[in-house]
């Protein structure tokens, strides 16, 4: 396709996304169509702001890098009877989900290139192990979800060792090549080299050499991959979070894909997903679609979420500038193109970062008021919050990956104790880095921050399962926002600063004022009359 008509495509998107953001309130979070948004009124300033909505159920879910986590064995090594050891831990804190990165046999640590989609990695355990996980999460009603990784393969499966053997082999058209002397198209993803050669071919492996991409024009193969996903739902997982998702067929390029790419990466997502509904219709799915919200909203007719990137990057800058964020503004723009494409059925998955970002805490300087503001706005939004293991104590970690992957710190040493994996030697969380066991015992620490804002979700309405909705005051320092459910309103008041404001709440003739403070992070808020007084990095909700 001509450099003009992708040019073309582009300009058509936006002009989607352009329409979709006309208006400032947004739609449920998961069922309620374009047709029937949240009912609005204004405050005094004339700005739009939620009054109600349906009921959506929402959940926390929490990341967990098995290799890191927890040990049950002594070789250092997190395994999944390390996780299982640690649900009470997840429960307490609040967890409703947790997310499992690969736990598939792979000769790397990350577990990114599989060699066996059926087994588990043998340093984890066994498939009994995972079965008596899902069995210990499930009585505490915590959903188990597991990386499905179907764009790769590694390079060291049989299925590709067969396929490189040459023309003969069974498996040669499960993979992409090409003649040693053909012109092969485009960059890989992120810049990556795409075309990689071995025996007198090349193929194709757009992440790198190790990862050779699975050909999805090729019907056993994507016969195969629903076959996977189906024996994991049958063993009692509740779903699956679906690496690099937008690239199952690419132009080559990290960003931009040609109409007929993403029509055909929509067929092969509709394919898998009707394959999982025939095992479990409410198996919950969430895809890694790393990009704007125009590339994102037309894979949520097949996903239930997709990773909120664009989001994140905001919440940690408000918390690290001290700078208020019109969130509901911007979710509203999101959340109509979303509500178009999915038929308003789309869950949100905010989140503040994950195994392939620069950990919180060290974007945000080891600043530990930041560090609650970013997580109180986190956990105050719509949708299905994620939390990246550790990001609760406030582990440290930069890039190269290992290094946002480092162990988690349970005990008052950081290495040794229960539970305590070894097979890294950290280089951000060491001798000084908090641990689970100190923050416990202190109530001012970040742990218990978190439980504290988990708890008001779990408790109040309107923060687990309401819309959101503008509610603006002016002030540069202060975030605030209306969630609503059909049952419960509340004003939700977030000051970023490190000096108390103060703000006029006015009076809503459709909402009513809002005059109680019913939860609030510290101590030394005031109202007087309209006036509210809000401390230094604190959140405030009232009703």
């Amino acid at each position: 396709m001509s450099h003009l008509i992708k040019i073309a495509w582009l300009l058509m998107a936006m002009l989607l996304f352009a329409v979709g953001c006309s208006k400032d309130v947004a739609p449920a979070v998961n069922g309620t169509s374009p047709e029937s948004p949240i009912s609005t009124a204004r405050n005094s300033s004339g700005v739009k702001t939620a009054k109600s909505i349906d009921e959506q159920p929402g959940n926390i879910y929490y990341e967990i890098f098995v290799r890191s986590y927890a040990d049950s064995n002594g070789d250092g090594i997190g395994d999944l009877n390390g996780v299982t050891s640690k649900l009470d831990y997840l429960k307490d804190l609040g967890i409703g989900g947790i997310w499992l990165m690969p736990i598939n046999p792979s000769p790397s640590y990350h577990g990114y290139d599989v060699t066996d989609y059926y087994g588990i990695n043998s340093q984890y355990g066994t498939l009994e192990d995972m079965k008596k996980l899902l069995d210990e999460a499930h009585k505490r009603k915590i959903k188990v979800i597991m990386d499905l990784v179907v764009n790769h393969t590694s390079s060291k499966h049989p299925w590709f060792i067969s396929s490189a053997e040459g023309v003969g082999s069974p498996y040669r058209n499960w993979y992409t090549w090409a003649g040693a002397d053909d012109k092969m198209p485009g960059d890989g993803a992120a810049g990556a080299k795409p075309w990689h050669s071995l025996n007198g071919s090349n193929y194709l492996g757009i992440f790198w050499d190790g990862m050779p991409d699975l050909n999805f024009d090729n019907l056993d193969v994507r016969k195969e991959m629903v076959k996977v996903g189906q024996f994991w739902l049958k063993q009692g997982m509740d779903g699956f979070r679906l690496d690099a998702a937008k690239h199952i067929y690419g132009d080559f390029n990290s960003t931009q894909s040609t109409p007929e790419t993403v029509k055909k990466n929509q067929a092969w997502w509709q394919e898998f997903r009707a394959g999982m509904n025939e095992v479990n219709k409410d198996a919950y799915i969430i895809g890694e679609v790393w990009d704007s919200p125009v590339v994102i909203a037309p894979y949520l007719d097949k996903f239930n979420s997709s990773f909120n990137f664009d989001l994140a990057k905001k919440l940690i800058t408000a918390a690290d500038s001290e700078k208020a964020e019109d969130v509901a503004f911007f979710l509203s723009r999101i959340y109509e193109l979303y509500a178009k494409s999915s038929n308003g059925t789309f869950i949100d998955a905010p989140f503040l970062s994950n195994h392939d970002q620069n950990r919180v805490m060290s974007e945000l300087k080891g600043n530990m008021d930041h560090a609650k503001m970013a997580a109180a706005i986190l956990l105050t939004l719509p949708g299905n919050p994620f939390i990246y293991y550790g990001e609760e104590i406030g582990m440290k970690g930069v890039k190269p990956d290992e290094y946002l992957r480092e162990p988690m710190i349970w005990n008052e040493d950081g290495k040794s104790g229960s539970g305590q994996t070894t097979w890294e030697a950290s280089r951000y969380n060491k001798d000084d880095a908090p641990s689970v066991e100190i923050q416990l015992k202190d109530t001012n620490s970040l742990l218990n921050h978190y439980k504290k804002m988990i708890q008001w979700r779990n408790e109040e309405d309107a923060l687990r399962n309401g819309g959101i909705g503008k509610y603006m005051t002016g002030n540069g320092s202060v975030t605030t926002f209306i969630r609503a459910t059909d049952k419960q309103k509340l004003l939700v008041v977030h000051n970023f600063s490190g000096k108390e404001q103060t703000i006029d709440l006015g009076e809503d003739k459709e909402n009513g004022a809002f005059k109680e403070v019913k939860l609030f992070t510290q101590k030394g808020w005031k109202m007087d009359g309209n006036k509210l007084t809000v401390p230094a990095y604190t959140t405030v909700i009232l009703n």
